[in-house]
């Protein structure tokens, strides 16, 4: 189905910038590359990151890491760890500096960003072990850094947004650290989506920028030879979760175009089943990656929204 009439008129450049790529025809090399040139759209960071190396508690190797600290920390406020979006076979921090950056600077908090491994080379668990590891050396940087440990929150767009919520089931389900909330914007959380098994058969999502053919194309790259079937589905992919109770409270924002939609109502909904508490947007007109447009008044709206939900999120607890 012909979708375009469908897209909000100031994002519809979207779809000429970006436009069609074969995963599965291009070296993942070429793939990244086409990446790195999209992501230079971007802007500039609002607070210049100190470069680090965290210790893996897996087994894994060091891993790169930014760290943006406003000028000004909130009192007895919480930290953020963002995790970046492509699909778990492109992007990095380095590339997607001005996401955590505005996070850091509207919060008043530190927020650390991870360079975990990419699929293909690296698929499940070492993305979601790298993450876990960010999350575990954030937290024992509390005292170090000047902030609550026991109001961290993760963050995540896209693919990093899935890796957000399979983080906070891994923590959950590991025992620590715990989290105050998660920060989920359009989140990848279901390998069906788009394939064989798939149970979303909207005709009007996933025209754009993220298709059909790349989610089956990153969610085989992330999965490599994991069978699903055990334990650890959760963390490869959330929406395979039996349970899940226990979990901080959520913030989703979706589009009503994006491929994730139906994905992300569904996870929105089976949250709060679980007595979770869930704030849940969904923008009109919107595509994936619709805020890689920031003047877009719908993109102002998204921004206004997530940025307020992690004050909120990482603020100190009431006084009583």
């Amino acid at each position: 189905m012909d979708t375009r009439h469908l897209v909000d008129r100031e994002l519809q450049p979207l779809i000429d910038l970006f436009g069609r790529v074969d995963l599965d025809a291009a070296p993942i090399a070429d793939i990244r590359a086409k990446a790195a040139e999209t992501y230079a759209i971007l802007p500039p960071p609002v607070i210049a990151p100190e470069e680090l190396l965290i210790p893996s508690i897996h087994g894994g190797p060091d891993m790169p890491a930014f760290l943006f600290r406003p000028a000004q920390t909130r009192a007895g406020a919480g930290a953020i760890l963002h995790i970046h979006g492509g699909g778990m076979v492109m992007g990095s921090v380095r590339q997607m500096q001005a996401g955590p950056a505005a996070l850091a600077a509207a919060a008043g908090v530190p927020v650390l960003s991870v360079e975990y491994r990419l699929a293909p080379e690296h698929p499940f668990p070492a993305p979601q072990e790298d993450c876990h590891s960010a999350l575990t050396w954030l937290a024992g940087q509390a005292d170090a850094l000047g902030f609550d440990a026991q109001r961290i929150v993760v963050a995540g767009e896209s693919a990093g947004g899935g890796l957000a919520a399979a983080l906070a089931i891994m923590a959950r389900d590991l025992g620590g650290p715990g989290l105050a909330g998660q920060l989920l914007t359009y989140p990848m959380l279901d390998y069906r989506t788009g394939g064989d098994a798939c149970p979303y058969r909207n005709p009007v999502t996933g025209e754009f920028i993220w298709t059909r053919a790349s989610n089956r194309f990153g969610w085989s790259a992330l999965r490599g030879a994991y069978a699903a079937d055990d334990e650890r589905r959760g963390w490869f992919s959330p929406s395979l979760a039996t349970d899940l109770s226990g979990l901080p409270p959520a913030y989703i924002a979706t589009g009503s175009l994006d491929l994730f939609f139906d994905e992300n109502l569904d996870y929105a909904r089976r949250l709060v089943a679980a007595g979770v508490p869930v704030e849940l947007h969904s923008y009109a007109g919107a595509i994936h990656a619709f805020n890689a447009i920031p003047t877009a008044a719908i993109s102002q709206r998204f921004t206004a929204g997530l940025l307020a939900a992690a004050a909120a999120m990482t603020a100190p607890p009431a006084a009583e």
